[in-house]
């Protein structure tokens, strides 16, 4: 899987992508971005909108093996 991060959310993680192991679900990759992001990015993951190959993800127990996902936030790190 393909984490792509825009805006605030590159700021947080510190990167503009990344791969993630397995074809997780929504909430699991969360869960592991903020593990290993930290506080700042958890934050700011409450604002994003993530998108799963182009479309908003809804449920968050849905898997997404081989899939690009998108995170995108308007806010900006202080």
């Amino acid at each position: 899987m393909i984490v792509r991060f825009f805006a605030g959310a590159a700021e947080a993680a510190g990167r503009t992508e990344q791969t993630v192991d397995g074809g997780v679900s929504v909430a699991v990759l969360k869960s592991a971005l903020v593990d290993q992001h930290g506080a700042e990015f958890a934050r700011v993951l409450g604002y994003c909108s993530l998108l799963v190959d182009g479309v908003l993800a809804k449920d968050p127990t849905v898997a997404y093996p081989n899939s690009t996902v998108e995170l995108s936030s308007h806010l900006r790190r202080r």
